[in-house]
């Protein structure tokens, strides 16, 4: 199958080169000049697991790059949509990317195309989009429309792609169905798993991809609610830890608790500083947009964002409670990607909670394997420094904070962590370690849902009551 990839960001990226796996012949389009010639050159601009192996395995055979929208289309079958559609000032979804490209694929159809849109939209856009096609000269006859999101997770979406839980493509139309289908045979016949070269994943469930097909505004709606759900779950399960740490219990014996039951499942039930990056955010505003089109208030989600952007100040509060005030302390921060394995500091909760501590009048030292470069083009300079590794980061300061759950992360030498920082405080917004062995290894240990860890040198005869813990932990801010 020829195939037109159009947008080579996170989305558009993985899904030209998967396709080119897959053994289809791929045209991955994009404005940005820069990024073409990187590709061509066969450098990845984003950090993803086995994108830099694929693009080279297959850049220049099956897969090439271009500028040309028009030339994308005139060579291809099938013409995927995978460009941005941010947040607009109203909350909905900007979808001027996807119109302006709709215009420029209308004025290149010369033959019978698949336009499909993969990027996240709200229910109907493949309406609009059909409208805007033939609003722009494309005949009647000379395409169809379809829908066919992504479920795609930053730091594993090759594999995501490749190992889906399901694969959904909403069609109106027989020609789309058939085409669809036909392009992701190599995955829900298996046959793409039998092969030697297959990129590795342990423990997928099937034998074949499952596949769900409906009608395009099915499709939208999937998605939509898909991301929202996910977004409650985490909502969920830090407004439960807030609780738990309220009454003293701990949040992961109680995330435990409620994953076991196979209703819910343990996915996404991790209490810690909130969603954030490209996704979640603008969906879960976009998809509460819809819904007040629709004449429907959905509080649920209002709950979700509000829980969500609480989570933050709550981290924040437990910082200056251990620290008493901020200005002039020096903080250890680790991570600054909204989440492990990706570059990605779209939203991230990392970001906006530095911003803070440096408005506040803090020093933050900040360490991450991969996002580094990227912060520095968003955060203010003044008091903020780089370091090159996590004991460095740490080295000489107040506290050591871990805003994003790199693995390295929770393999520190805590030894070596507890011999270079000034004050043995961690304030761990990930839960990455269980509080009795951050207290044996001689921290102050604050965590999200559950109770602070004191070390025993620090901690009083008797019973623990409030004021002895917060005696211990001001001894070891001042002490």
């Amino acid at each position: 199958m020829r195939i037109a990839v159009i947008g080579s960001g996170y989305v558009g990226l993985v899904a030209a080169v998967c396709f080119a796996e897959l053994g289809h012949d791929v045209l991955s389009v994009d404005s940005d000049h820069d990024k073409i010639a990187l590709l061509r050159g066969g450098q990845v601009p984003i950090h993803e697991r086995f994108l830099p192996e694929l693009v080279n395995r297959h850049r220049g055979k099956r897969l090439c790059f271009s500028t040309s929208v028009t030339e994308a289309v005139d060579q291809s079958d099938a013409v995927f949509i995978t460009v941005g559609t941010p947040q607009s000032e109203t909350g909905e979804a900007d979808l001027s990317f996807v119109e302006a490209v709709a215009q420029e694929i209308a004025s290149a159809i010369s033959d019978f195309k698949v336009i499909i849109e993969k990027s996240t939209v709200p229910v109907r856009t493949c309406e609009s989009l059909r409208k805007t096609l033939l609003l722009n000269g494309a005949r009647p006859d000379s395409f169809s429309v379809a829908s066919n999101p992504e479920f795609l997770r930053e730091g594993t979406a090759v594999t995501d792609f490749l190992y889906p839980d399901r694969l959904v493509i909403g069609v109106d139309d027989a020609a789309s169905a058939s085409l669809l289908s036909s392009i992701y045979r190599p995955l829900t016949d298996g046959s793409y798993y039998r092969q030697e070269s297959a990129i590795p994943f342990v423990g997928y469930a099937h034998a074949q991809a499952p596949i769900i097909v409906t009608d395009t505004k099915s499709a939208e709606l999937i998605k939509h609610a898909s991301n929202a759900f996910l977004a409650m779950k985490i909502s969920f399960i830090n407004a439960v830890a807030n609780i738990a740490e309220f009454v003293g219990a701990d949040i992961e014996q109680v995330s435990a608790g409620i994953g076991s039951d196979s209703r819910i499942g343990t996915k996404f039930l991790n209490a810690g500083i909130g969603y954030g990056g490209s996704c979640f955010p603008k969906d879960v505003q976009a998809f509460r947009v819809v819904a007040e089109h629709c004449n429907y208030e959905f509080g649920l989600l209002t709950e979700v964002i509000r829980v969500n952007a609480e989570q933050r100040s709550r981290f924040l509060k437990k910082v200056r409670n251990a620290l008493w005030t901020l200005r002039g302390k020096r903080l250890g921060v680790l991570g600054l990607a909204f989440k492990g394995d990706t570059d990605d500091i779209r939203e991230s909760p990392a970001l906006e909670i530095i911003s803070v501590l440096l408005k506040e009048g803090a020093y933050v030292c900040a360490y991450d394997p991969v996002a580094i470069p990227k912060a520095k083009e968003v955060l203010d300079t003044n008091r903020i420094f780089y370091a090159t590794d996590p004991y460095t980061a740490a080295s000489g300061c107040d506290a050591v904070l871990i805003l994003t759950e790199w693995k390295q992360f929770a393999q520190l030498d805590l030894e070596k962590l507890r011999s270079v920082v000034k004050h043995p405080i961690v304030i761990d917004g990930r839960n990455l370690y269980r509080p009795q062995e951050m207290a044996r290894a001689g921290f102050v240990y604050h965590s999200i849902g559950r109770p602070v860890a004191i070390p025993e040198c620090m901690s009083f005869d008797g019973e623990s009551d409030s004021m002895h813990r917060e005696s211990a932990i001001r001894f070891a801010t001042t002490g």
